[in-house]
């Protein structure tokens, strides 16, 4: 049944059962009265998928296609077929969702051209001559690009990581030599340990960030809607200073055996000499990226008047356009850009399913019932916040997800948290971070980490250990830092 002429199914049995079973129990479990049949159906149904995606029974895409199916065919949100399956594919109308897909299509062009690479290796000439030099070159140039890759995936291991390797490689460090604390350890955590940082800094730096702009906009009612450049600019003191500790504090705690790298440097500009003076292509994807970057920061708006004000997801088309137009980037690119649709895909679905449990009252059920939970311990605000931020942070351990965690997690939070009487602004941003240095803890916390864990330069015990501790340290930064920055601007 499971098997098809080119071979297995993507279906896993066993995971998928267990999925089944999960979604049934729920369903079976005694109904609340605050919450209507259909709310409680739904709520099945999610938990089920949500199981499913950490079993991994199948890929997230597929998985997405068979919920987007049992909403429309159960009629959970409407008796009317046409209007259930409208409901069903709502999402896909979403300017959020069709942004981080577009997002990721033009930072296929930083890979085809080139310029990636040639950022990378442009850091390590100028910051080289030292190992902590190449530790802050790395998270630089990872700083640099993170605005126009969604994928942190794309952006840690597929661009970065080559570049890590490369140089461990010119200094003989590999695993296979038996030496990676010669240096080659050192620069995969910090290759790691950035891709986390700079996912918090931006709405386009990953992919679930939009997700958590939507779940912000419901849980507040629509009071904080985060535009990019309110995003950006909160972020940006806290995540420039977890960028100027992280690698240091990984010195520190994994100090390489070679300190001194002038070779570093002279095998970047070795680099940079092969790849030649920049051309067309590459200066015309710069040239898009800094018009991004413009058009998300408002400058056109701001100097010439609202009636120039265009919203990200627009902007982001104009990029692609202009990339297709120019020839960078070919239609046969944007369809060989298979993570752009699978995002498209599973992103709709789950934001789909979010939506209608907010909208079936599930979600103001689980948040009162934990408010009251919390209410009886007598904490206030901020001991009510700490801790929630701490659970949904370190919750992290059982997800191999950080969309499925978000989805599943973040809403309910966010209404205790608020409800609890928390500031809105800074409660809601350190939840927003929370999200992403979540990513630090384990080696299969989000897709960028089994690439870089999987190349061996660093034990599995030793990267649990790190990523503790700069989940500890990336918390603290946001706190403290983020505090008093959202405090001079104005947000509590």
């Amino acid at each position: 049944m499971f098997q098809t002429h080119e071979g297995a199914s993507d279906l896993r049995l066993v995971p998928a059962l267990v999925a089944i079973v999960v979604g049934l129990v729920v369903w079976l479990l005694p109904q609340p009265a605050e919450v209507s049949d259909q709310g409680w159906l739904m709520l099945a149904m999610f938990i089920g998928t949500i199981a499913a995606i950490i079993g991994k029974a199948m890929p997230i895409g597929a998985l997405s296609i068979v919920a987007i199916a049992m909403v429309a065919a159960s009629g959970v949100t409407s008796d009317q077929p046409g209007t259930a399956i409208r409901d069903a594919l709502g999402s896909f109308t979403s300017p959020l969702i069709w942004l981080i897909a577009v997002a990721i299509m033009i930072s296929r062009s930083l890979i085809k051209t080139g310029l990636g690479s040639r950022i990378g290796y442009y850091f390590i000439s100028v910051f080289g001559r030292r190992t902590l030099g190449i530790g802050y070159a790395l998270a630089l140039s990872e700083l640099t690009i993170a605005p126009v890759t969604p994928s942190n995936t794309a952006r840690g291991g597929g661009i970065m990581h080559p570049i890590m390797q490369s140089i461990a490689h010119s200094f003989g460090s590999t695993p296979e030599n038996g030496n990676t604390g010669k240096i080659g350890k050192y620069l995969a955590l910090v290759n790691y340990h950035s891709n986390p940082i700079t996912s918090a800094m931006f709405i386009t730096a990953t992919a679930p960030n939009p997700l958590t702009v939507k779940l912000i906009a419901e849980a507040t009612g629509t009071a904080i809607t985060l535009s990019w450049t309110t995003w950006a600019l909160a972020m940006l003191l806290p995540g420039l200073a977890a960028i100027a500790l992280m690698p240091l504090v990984l010195y520190l705690l994994y100090p390489p055996e070679i300190k001194k790298t002038e070779d570093a440097a002279s095998f970047a500009r070795q680099q940079l000499s092969d790849l030649g003076r920049m051309q067309r292509d590459e200066k015309i994807t710069l040239g898009v990226f800094v018009m991004l970057l413009l058009l998300w920061a408002g400058v056109p708006a701001w100097l010439l008047g609202d009636a120039f004000a265009l919203h990200s997801a627009t902007s982001a088309l104009i990029g692609l356009a202009v990339l297709l137009l120019t020839g960078v980037l070919t239609w046969k690119d944007v369809l060989n850009e298979k993570s752009a649709w699978d995002t498209l895909v599973w992103f709709g679905a789950l934001v789909m399913m979010a939506s209608q449990l907010n909208q079936l009252g599930v979600v103001a059920w689980f948040s009162s019932t934990i408010e009251g939970l919390i209410t009886q311990t007598g904490m206030g605000w901020l001991g009510a916040s700490s801790l929630l931020i701490l659970v949904f942070l370190y919750s992290h351990y059982f997800f191999a997800s950080t969309t499925a965690h978000i989805t599943a997690m973040m809403g309910a939070f966010l209404a205790v948290g608020l409800a609890m009487g928390a500031p809105a602004m800074p409660f809601v941003l350190s939840m927003a971070a929370a999200s992403s240095i979540m990513m630090t803890l384990t080696h299969y916390a989000t897709g960028t980490s089994p690439v870089i864990f999987g190349s061996g330069y660093v034990p599995l015990g030793e990267w649990w250990r790190a990523g503790f501790i700069m989940s500890v340290v990336n918390l603290l930064v946001w706190v403290v830092v983020g505090g008093l920055w959202w405090k001079l601007l104005g947000y509590w």
